[in-house]
């Protein structure tokens, strides 16, 4: 009358390597990627010294060089709105030479300017102060016309 179908055990799986596999699989992609590291800048401020009494002093307005980055990574010199080009570097040197080793630049970065343009920024003046290492020797290079 009725056939008794047979029953088929289906069998389980074993799951036992699944564990060593996985922290296989993870040890390995740590080890083989690599990681960026954070972007920042390499220089900093020299310490403080707490012995040395700090004077205020009388600043000449003609050695001072005002640059302010704007949120929208405009730059102004001076109050004079120039491009964040590699061009800026030639009128910081005409600054620094006319100036004198008493010169100042003050720098005014806006909090919503882009971290990348302060960042060029920097790198030009940087670059600005290496080409002036031997700045007596390129004062004629430099110099107006």
């Amino acid at each position: 009358m009725f056939k008794r179908r047979k029953q088929h055990n289906v069998p389980g799986l074993n799951t036992a390597s699944t564990a060593d596999i996985s922290f296989m699989l993870l040890i390995f992609f740590l080890i083989t990627t690599s990681m960026d590291s954070d972007k920042g800048l390499g220089r900093g401020l020299p310490p403080l010294d707490p012995e040395e009494q700090q004077q205020e002093m009388d600043i000449d307005r003609e050695k001072v060089m005002t640059i302010h980055l704007l949120e929208d990574g405009s730059l102004t010199i001076n109050d004079e709105k120039t491009e964040l080009t590699p061009a800026i570097r030639k009128r910081v040197k005409q600054f620094i030479v006319k100036a004198g080793p008493k010169h100042i630049i003050e720098l005014h970065v806006n909090r919503d300017a882009e971290y990348d343009a302060y960042f060029r920024l920097q790198n030009q003046l940087v670059k600005t102060y290496a080409e002036l290492k031997d700045y007596p020797q390129r004062i004629q290079e430099i110099e107006e016309p």
